[in-house]
């Protein structure tokens, strides 16, 4: 881990050296990136919309044959959800448990909006490898919520507080269905607001973060669920980089001086 670390530290310096960002090439890959938060996100959790299916609903508005339209709300709310998250990302007010409950309300406004920003009112579990886990009981959300929100009001903004911030919402899982992807949409936040760019939990990571998840639910400490975590940041620094110095206006090599004549 330790090496890990150094090299999110060492590409880490050198997207501090770019800046400031060129406008035109940030907003290029920032839209880019939204794409592909929306299907990944998405798709752990069961949408059946393929990359370039998402890419399609969000930006041309297609209604895809075949598909539920649940998966094309879903799409166009996490859409808007991580653009919010941009949006308040560039502010410096301390985050809180109203952030937490309007970054749920967006990323269920037209898919389940009934249950937008609103805590759980039914138990809530998930079937593991080493049997059910139960979450918190609906009377329970309101004060964990709490402690959480001071925590997280007063947490540096680094990635290991966003990585906490993450596990601790599942954890306590306040809302009736959308917790993952409102967690991830919360750690994200946490990264862009401390100069790192939002990472994906890929479909391909899917059964390594769901058993890291329950591995720290058990008692089994977080140290997988960080690795994991840890290992997207620094591939996403390494392309994020990439992306930018792509971008960058390329600058022509210099003519070979001619020397004059001697008299």
């Amino acid at each position: 881990m330790d090496e890990r670390l150094t090299q999110i530290a060492t590409k880490k310096a050198d997207l501090d050296r770019l800046r400031p960002l060129s406008p035109r090439a940030l907003v290029n890959l920032e839209h880019a990136y939204d794409l592909e938060l929306t299907y990944t996100s998405n798709a752990i959790e069961g949408n059946t919309l393929t990359q370039i299916e998402t890419n399609l609903v969000i930006e041309q508005g297609v209604t895809i044959g075949g598909k539920k339209l649940k998966d094309h709300l879903e799409a166009i709310d996490h859409y808007d959800a991580i653009r919010y998250v941009r949006e308040i990302a560039r502010q410096t007010t301390p985050l809180g448990e109203v952030d937490v409950r309007n970054l749920h309300a967006l990323v269920v406004k037209r898919a389940d909006p009934e249950i937008a920003g609103r805590y759980a009112t039914s138990g809530r579990y998930v079937n593991t490898d080493v049997g059910r886990h139960t979450f918190p009981s609906p009377a329970e959300v309101p004060a964990l919520m709490g402690d959480f929100s001071e925590w997280l009001g007063v947490a540096p903004a680094t990635p290991e507080t966003a990585f906490t911030a993450h596990r601790r919402l599942v954890d306590i899982h306040p809302f009736n269905d959308g917790n993952g992807r409102a967690a991830r949409l919360l750690m994200n936040l946490v990264l862009i607001r401390s100069g790192y760019p939002p990472i994906a939990v890929r479909p391909e990571d899917r059964l390594v973060y769901l058993r890291a998840l329950q591995q720290a639910q058990a008692g089994g400490g977080d140290d997988a669920f960080k690795t994991l975590l840890y290992e997207r940041l620094d591939a996403t620094l390494g392309e994020y980089l990439s992306a930018l110095k792509e971008a960058l206006p390329q600058t022509p090599p210099a003519s070979p001086k001619t020397r004059e004549p001697a008299p």
